[in-house]
């Protein structure tokens, strides 16, 4: 992933408190926890994201 695309999807996780996880999206949110950058919750049938505290500091930094 782009670290352009980090920035533009970290934003929107951000703006929205927590993001849903829409169909064809799982690989790029997957990237970013993987990475530390968000969270993912599984234990609902919508899946649903919320930035880390890495996450805010790699936006601060980078936007």
């Amino acid at each position: 992933m782009e670290k352009q695309e980090k920035i533009d999807l970290l934003t929107i996780i951000n703006e929205q408190v927590s993001s849903s996880i829409l169909g064809g999206e799982e690989a790029d949110y997957t990237a970013l926890e993987n990475e530390g950058l968000i969270k993912i919750d599984r234990s609902s049938v919508q899946w649903w994201a919320v930035i880390t505290a890495s996450g805010r500091q790699f936006l601060e930094e980078n936007w």
